[in-house]
């Protein structure tokens, strides 16, 4: 017994003492992993670096002269003017619109000129001052978003309501989820605006929208002539109710002779005049909101704001020279480097 204790605690202490050793070994590694790790990007960073700085005055002029190219080419080139206008478009006509924005800029890119003129009933020389046009979501409030929201909740299933979240529902919109949409057009001549927003008038009022249209129109009728009809109803019930209510107080209580001589009293006839009064409110105000929608959506767009008069220059760093001819030779010469480096590497390898 007292032969076993010892070997039995040195058995113990070589396994802890194993234990140790695979757990030191274990960090050693790891911190040896993470060392490396380190050590991979600072290489990265000094393998970019290096070229930079060894061809750093080959580099510096070669930017430098790109540059003073850029400026006078600025200097001397037709200035860009831009405008923007709001629109907010109706019966779904909001996918015509980003259509024609892509076919006018194919009208555009292919000097397409005599179309061009067609659509926006302009020259052609005004037509070539026209250099592009872009379309992206309007300015949104976040009430308006909110708003949005809750009638997207609205449609979907209540299942997924408590896994849609307004932050999730924010992240998803795409342009289209937009109801305002903000046009720019880009264009040589400064007064050229103003003149454009005819050919994007027409865009509302396609054979899609025009459908959309006389549906809500047929549907608006039915819903009023129903609306108005209840009223009629309700009209009805409130006069009878009155001509009963005028008789009883007229007659008081009406006496009838019978053999024991005993007057009965009439009972009064029970009517609803609140409830009635409280169904012609709220049908009321059902009516008033279709009215409402129908003012609202009795055109096909509205024009929160139009073109300005007169075009501002665009300021804008990426559409100058000066800044977008360096970057575009330091991105070529970036790119020349690498792939002769790769090249350089695929000719070695099997040596």
């Amino acid at each position: 017994m007292s032969d076993k204790t010892p070997q039995q605690n040195d058995n113990e202490e070589i396994d802890l003492g194993q234990l140790f050793n695979a757990i030191g070994r274990l960090f050693e590694k790891l911190f040896n992993f993470i060392g490396k790790i380190f050590k991979g990007i600072f290489t990265t960073i000094i393998l970019i670096l290096k070229p930079l700085v060894e061809h750093f005055k080959l580099i510096a002029v070669v930017l430098m002269a790109a540059a003073i190219i850029g400026y006078i080419v600025d200097k001397f080139r037709e200035p860009v003017y831009t405008s923007s206008m709001i629109v907010k478009p109706y019966f779904d006509s909001k996918y015509q619109l980003v259509n024609n924005v892509d076919y006018f800029n194919a009208l555009i890119n292919s000097k397409n000129l005599k179309e061009i003129s067609k659509v926006f009933e302009i020259d052609t020389l005004k037509s070539s001052n026209i250099l592009e046009f872009e379309i992206e979501a309007g300015p949104e409030t976040q009430n308006d978003l909110l708003i949005e929201y809750d009638e997207y909740l609205q449609d979907i299933d209540t299942s997924l309501v408590k896994d849609f979240s307004f932050e999730k529902f924010v992240e998803n919109r795409d342009m289209l989820s937009s109801s305002i949409f903000s046009i720019t057009a880009k264009s040589k001549s400064a007064n050229i605006f103003p003149q454009l927003e005819k050919g994007f008038i027409k865009t509302f009022e396609n054979k899609y929208s025009k459908k959309l249209k006389q549906k809500f129109d047929s549907i608006y009728g039915v819903e009023k002539a129903n609306y108005l009809a209840q009223l009629q109803n309700i009209d009805k019930l409130q006069n009878m109710y009155i001509e009963i209510k005028t008789s009883e107080a007229n007659n008081g209580k009406l006496q009838l002779s019978t053999g024991s001589l005993l007057p009965l009293s009439q009972e009064k006839v029970e009517t609803k005049e609140f409830e009635l009064f409280q169904e012609e409110v709220k049908i009321r105000q059902a009516l008033k909101n279709l009215e409402e929608i129908k003012i609202e959506e009795q055109d096909y767009y509205d024009i929160i704001a139009s073109f300005d008069e007169i075009g501002k220059k665009d300021s804008r760093a990426l559409s100058k020279l000066i800044f977008l001819l360096p970057l575009i030779i330091f991105s070529i010469m970036v790119i020349a480097y690498a792939l002769m480096n790769i090249f350089k590497f695929i000719k070695n390898y099997e040596k």
